[in-house]
């Protein structure tokens, strides 16, 4: 046992061999340019802007450049429009989320039904929204959230005599920006297409032998299959909500209408860095935003242990 393993150990440490150095120096060299705009582009930046948390820049230039501490910081954490602009956020997170990881998922459960004529001409269908540029289709979706647009008048068709106004009242704006979002899920359809094609079909001829219908099959089968490529939607839908701002800043100019309740946290920000020119305060902004979207997204990793299953796990 032991000469085991100090000759493992020996092969660990031994050098590596003239080959294995030179294509580690050409792989090295393929991924250089990649290294290069990381840094210049990723790390640079993300080391200035968390230098510039404990400065006073400002474009305005209405006092020299000097050190200020945590001034910043206990800026922020007194600044109520922070942390409503959060809120707000956080609202429109917990009915977007769900909505845009399940809602890809059921479509691309039905496009690849058997029972399905037409799937190929489908997907076409279904993708091609996605390829709509994103001001176009918000412009597009303006005009039918509109009082008197195409959505208003199909509910009065049905007997809605007063239909909500999307974008004029508080409590509807957010499932209205929910609907223009749905306008793009079908970069997920097409990925959830490709793990569901992936799922080997002995699983399925086993679970019928053993009795499962339609609903067991899908339970035990087809979700626990599908979980990793759920779980990675549900992280680039995380991201993506926490930088969630072009839609509130085409329709409504940035102004927060209605009643503040379209004033999104990175639209703040946004605000911070280039209407008021406030370099350093909006650089705390950011690095709130960076770990807020650091913690939510580790501990979707810490939780996703439960009810990630992935097939080379024994």
């Amino acid at each position: 046992m032991r000469s085991r393993t100090s000759g493992t150990a020996s092969a660990v440490a031994a050098p590596m061999s003239r080959l294995a150095r030179r294509e580690a120096r050409q792989g090295l060299l393929f991924i250089l340019p990649w290294l290069i705009g990381f840094a210049v582009f990723t790390a640079v930046p993300m080391v200035a802007t968390f230098v510039f948390t404990f400065l006073n820049i400002s474009l305005a230039e209405q006092e020299p450049l000097r050190f200020v501490g945590l001034a910043n910081y206990q800026r922020l954490f007194g600044d109520e429009q922070a942390w409503a602009s959060l809120w707000v956020t956080a609202r429109f997170a917990l009915l977007w989320l769900p909505v845009v990881i399940a809602l890809p998922f059921l479509l691309a459960l039905a496009v690849n039904s058997k029972y399905v004529r037409g799937s190929g001409l489908l997907r076409v269908l279904l993708f091609m929204p996605y390829v709509v540029p994103f001001v176009a289709s918000a412009l597009i979706w303006e005009n039918m959230l509109v009082d008197n647009g195409w959505i208003n008048s199909a509910l009065r068709f049905f007997g809605v005599a007063e239909p909500p106004s999307w974008l004029n009242d508080p409590t509807w704006v957010i499932p209205g920006l929910v609907m223009i979002g749905l306008w793009g899920v079908g970069s997920g359809i097409i990925i959830n297409l490709a793990g569901l094609r992936g799922i080997p079909t002995q699983l399925y001829d086993a679970a019928r032998l053993d009795g499962a219908g339609w609903w067991r099959q899908l339970r035990h089968v087809t979700i626990p299959m599908m979980s990793p490529v759920l779980f990675y939607t549900m992280i680039l839908a995380v991201v993506e909500v926490m930088q969630y701002f072009l839609i509130p800043l085409v329709l409504f100019d940035g102004s927060g209408d209605p009643g503040g309740a379209t004033r999104f946290f990175n639209l703040y920000l946004y605000q911070t860095f280039f209407t008021y020119q406030e370099m350093s305060y909006g650089s705390t902004l950011a690095w709130l935003l960076f770990v807020i979207t650091l913690v939510v997204t580790l501990l979707l990793f810490r939780l996703s242990r439960r009810w990630v299953h992935y097939t080379s796990e024994r």
